[in-house]
C-alpha cells in the first residue's frame, strides 16, 4: 500500500482529520475495534489507527468498504473526492487549481519533459532522482499527483489551449534509459496530434536562443487574468505582477518564433525516435 505519511500543514492535513474523526465515530457505534473493523475490511489494525489519527490517507477502496461495513450510507464513501486531493501536495492542488481556470496555457522548458507531458515511468525517474531522496510512500504520491494533473490533456476542445516548447536537450536526455525515452517521445507525438495543442522544438542548432535564462510557464485565466509560474531548485514562484508578465509573455513570443513549427517539431520528433 502506498498510503502518505506525516500530512503537511496545510488543508490536507484539516481534511484528513475530520475523515479520520468520521471513521472513529462510525466505527464506535458499531462498537467494533480497530482490529476487528480491519478484519472485516481487509486492513490491518495497525492502518486503521493511522488513518483515524491523520497519519496515512486511506485508499478509495478503504473508504468504500469502510462505509458498507460500519453501515455509513454513502456518509464516508462520499469522502473520497477530498481525500484525492488531500493525497496531492499543496503546491500540485494549487497549480492544478489554476489549469482548471485555464484558458490558455504555455510553457517552454530546457531541463525536462514539461509535467502536463510526462509519461508515468519518466516522471517516476525525474522524482526518484530528486536528493535528498522521497520517501516511496512521497515518491507515489507525487507522481500520482503529476499524473491526476494531466487529466486536462486530452484532445478535448473544451479543454484549454495549450502550446509547449521542449529545447532539443529535452529531448536528447536519456531519463530513464532507452525505453522509458522511446515511450516518452511516443506521448509527446500523441499529444501533438490533438487539435488544442501546439508542440514546438526549439533546436539546439539555432544561433539565438531566448530561453538560456530557464524554464517558465503562464496561464490566461478566465478572468483574463493572466499568472506567470517559474520554478528552480527549492524556488516555486507565481506571479501576477503585469510588468513580470509582460517580460514572460515577450520571451515566449520570441522562443516561439526561433523554434521549429509544430509540424516540423512533430517530424523531428519522430526522426529522434527512431534514432533512439
Amino acid at each position: 500500500m502506498s498510503e502518505d505519511q506525516g500530512l503537511e500543514e496545510d488543508d490536507s492535513g484539516a481534511v484528513m482529520r475530520a475523515v479520520g474523526r468520521q471513521i472513529k465515530l462510525w466505527r464506535e457505534a458499531a462498537g467494533l475495534r480497530q482490529a476487528e473493523l480491519g478484519a472485516a475490511i481487509g486492513y490491518g489494525e495497525e492502518l486503521v489507527s493511522a488513518v483515524e489519527r491523520a497519519r496515512r490517507i486511506p485508499r478509495p477502496e478503504f473508504l468504500d468498504k469502510a462505509d458498507e461495513v460500519l453501515g455509513a450510507g454513502g456518509k464516508i464513501a462520499a469522502m473520497k473526492k477530498d481525500v484525492a486531493e488531500a493525497r496531492y501536495p499543496k503546491k500540485v492542488r494549487d497549480l492544478a487549481r489554476l489549469e482548471a481556470e485555464a484558458v490558455e496555457l504555455g510553457a517552454y522548458d530546457n531541463s525536462v519533459i514539461d509535467g502536463l507531458l510526462q509519461t508515468e515511468e519518466y516522471a517516476r525517474v525525474v522524482f526518484g532522482g530528486r536528493r535528498p531522496p522521497f520517501t516511496a510512500d512521497e515518491l507515489e504520491r507525487r507522481v500520482a499527483a503529476r499524473l491526476a494533473r494531466q487529466e486536462i490533456v486530452d484532445g478535448s476542445l473544451a479543454c484549454p489551449v495549450f502550446s509547449f516548447v521542449q529545447c532539443e536537450a529535452t529531448l536528447r536526455r536519456l531519463v530513464g534509459g532507452r525505453m522509458v525515452m522511446r515511450r516518452q517521445l511516443e506521448r509527446l507525438l500523441e499529444v501533438g496530434q490533438f487539435r488544442n495543442v501546439d508542440l514546438q522544438v526549439l533546436p539546439l542548432a539555432r544561433d539565438e536562443n531566448s530561453g538560456l535564462g530557464g524554464s517558465f510557464r503562464w496561464r490566461k485565466l478566465k478572468d483574463g487574468t493572466t499568472v506567470g509560474h517559474t520554478e528552480v531548485q527549492l524556488i516555486s514562484r507565481v506571479t501576477v505582477d503585469p510588468k513580470e508578465i509582460q517580460i514572460l509573455e515577450m520571451r515566449y513570443g520570441i522562443i516561439r518564433a526561433q523554434a521549429l513549427t509544430p509540424r516540423e517539431s512533430l517530424a523531428f520528433i519522430e526522426k529522434l525516435l527512431g534514432e533512439t
